[in-house]
């Protein structure tokens, strides 16, 4: 019981999505034009969170880990049809002010995030239960800013169209209308975050923080680390290790350097003379030694008188 319980107040408090984690912010920032949107786009995707991880948590042993992704998007795909079905046959004026972000629904990062992170790697009920937490963070997010550009930028509350449940005067409140606009979206999100850190502090909680990826630490920074398949945290390498390598790299010779096969041929054969016996070295120094003595031997020559004379 203690873990349903902190499955709920992980996604509406803890680890809410839009204001803690900031995740799913296309139509956060879209359809919270009044606070009927903001709930039913927060309700629809409840539903399918809800539905998304009972069956993907169910799955998970026999889903294959390498097409495990595209299972989900067609597992998510499948229900935000029927959802979509029910919202254009049951409430057709609230599907014509959602628009596409319904079939958006099936890229929100919220339900591939709990998919990946929680759905996929534990049993049925608490994964049941971590969706209908992170769903009710959610509808309370996009409820709260609903509200206040409503109010604020059109001076209504509740209201489809053509009615509406409370209308401030003009001559009381004059509508800011920069806050039913794309700038007043941004605008109050950023005061309602400011106020849920402020909560947070009070209670002993940190802040949301935004993960410096520039860092060492990289992605194990970031509050959804769990969600990247593969990630892990990036340790500095300890001083040791590196200086060893360091000295590993200098310690390796040069390569020494391929002679071709005909310029080794050529100084091989060149150096042969020089590496011969000494028997063969001794036979040039015999046929000198007899020349110079057949040189040395009387030749008779006869000169102009038939005389015989010796050199």
């Amino acid at each position: 019981m203690s873990k349903i319980w902190e499955r709920l107040y992980n996604g509406i408090i803890k680890e809410n999505p839009t204001l803690i984690m900031t995740l799913g912010m296309c139509p956060t920032l879209a359809v919270t034009t009044s606070l009927i949107n903001g709930i039913g786009m927060g309700l629809s995707t409840t539903a399918v969170l809800i539905c998304s991880n009972f069956i993907i948590s169910l799955l998970r042993k026999f889903i294959p880990d390498m097409v495990r992704i595209p299972a989900y998007i067609v597992i998510v795909a499948s229900l935000v049809t029927i959802i979509q079905f029910v919202l254009q046959g049951f409430v057709p004026s609230l599907y014509s002010s959602l628009g596409i972000y319904i079939p958006l629904i099936v890229v929100n990062c919220i339900i591939l995030g709990r998919a990946e992170a929680y759905a996929g790697k534990n049993k049925v009920i608490p994964s049941i239960f971590d969706g209908i937490g992170m769903g009710i963070g959610f509808t309370m997010a996009l409820a709260i800013l609903g509200f206040l550009r409503e109010l604020i930028g059109n001076g209504t509350i509740l209201s489809n169209g053509s009615s509406e449940l409370v209308k401030i005067p003009e001559e009381i409140y004059t509508p800011a209308s920069i806050i039913i606009l794309a700038p007043g979206a941004f605008i109050v999100l950023a005061f309602v975050i400011a106020a849920m850190n402020k909560i947070k502090e009070k209670h002993g909680m940190g802040p949301a923080e935004v993960p410096d990826y520039t860092t060492k630490e990289g992605c194990a920074g970031c509050a959804a680390a769990s969600m990247c398949a593969g990630a892990s945290p990036v340790k500095e390498a300890p001083a040791d290790s590196l200086q060893a390598k360091a000295e590993s790299a200098a310690k390796v010779e040069a390569p020494k350097p391929t002679i071709p096969k005909a310029e080794s041929a050529e100084k091989v054969e060149a150096a042969k003379p020089a590496t011969e016996s000494p028997e063969k070295t001794e036979t040039p120094k015999a046929e000198d030694a007899a020349e110079a003595k057949d040189s040395t031997t009387e030749t008779p020559q006869q000169n102009d008188s038939g005389k015989e004379t010796k050199e």
